[in-house]
């Protein structure tokens, strides 16, 4: 396996597989291949809802197969990236200087604006997958959201200066090469808009399909851009939060979008 994989892997999910040597060259290639892990990611996610939904009868709630997806991806990423999101809300919500700002990121507890962030931002995507998934789109949804949310991981460290010296943030920012993001986008964009059009299950017209698809990923990424260029004139630059909170806000705004029209009756 490629160094840069293992290293993607490693410090986008559960797995452990790093080598022992880890360089910014290395770390630049791992948060390159960052949309590859989300769809190794999605797949997971997707066999979860998946399966929820055949042992699924009457007497179960519906809303059981995308709690249960959205559930067993916080699982395989160890919860770093909601960690991180709550983290980065406690932060921008304190109203410090950068230093006391990433002081407050880094204190082991969770503040109250991290609270209710990660609530709202769970209850969001469980509500946006299920509208999904009654739309006959839930698997493919899921797996475009959570690409696209490492997607804004790979976007963030193509020219984004880091906060401190020491840290993830660090190691990674300014590390991608700038035309990675646009084909990731491409690929993403276009592939899931192909399907799209070719998958009888989904409901809505070819063009609307196509549409939906590709606003998902470009809407998901612009709110990144923007909270990513805030936090940085906040915190002084890119951490490990940062990363975390920006790709599940691109995964949660992905879904909102994805979830938009045509459902079956």
């Amino acid at each position: 396996m490629p160094e840069a994989l293992r290293l993607a892997l490693t410090t986008l999910t559960v797995a452990r597989v790093r080598s022992a040597q880890v360089t910014r060259h290395t770390a630049g290639r791992a948060m390159e291949l960052a949309p590859l892990v989300g769809l190794m990611l999605g797949l997971a996610g997707s066999a979860v809802l998946i399966t929820g939904r055949v042992l699924q009868d009457e007497h179960l709630p519906s809303l059981l197969p995308p709690v249960l997806a959205v559930g067993a991806l916080a699982l395989l990423t160890r919860g770093l990236h909601l960690d991180g999101l709550a983290d980065l809300a406690d932060g921008l919500g304190s109203y410090k200087d950068p230093e006391g700002a990433r002081r407050v990121m880094k204190a082991p507890d969770v503040g109250p604006f991290g609270v209710v962030t990660l609530v709202l931002v769970l209850l969001i995507q469980v509500a946006a997958l299920q509208s999904c998934v009654l739309a006959g789109r839930g698997t493919a949804s899921l797996l475009l959201a959570v690409a696209t949310g490492r997607l804004a991981i790979t976007a963030a460290c193509a020219r984004t200066p880091a906060a401190a010296d020491q840290g993830l943030g660090a190691m990674v920012a300014r590390t991608v090469r700038r035309g990675v993001p646009s084909i990731w986008i491409a690929l993403l964009a276009g592939g899931f808009g192909a399907y799209a059009i070719v998958d009888p299950d989904t409901s809505g017209t070819d063009s609307l399909r196509v549409m939906r698809t590709v606003l998902a990923v470009l809407l998901a990424l612009a709110v990144c851009r923007l909270l990513r260029d805030h936090a940085v004139r906040r915190l002084g630059g890119l951490t490990g939060d940062v990363l975390g909170a920006l790709s599940e806000v691109a995964t949660t705004v992905a879904l909102v979008v994805l979830s938009v029209g045509g459902h079956h009756t």
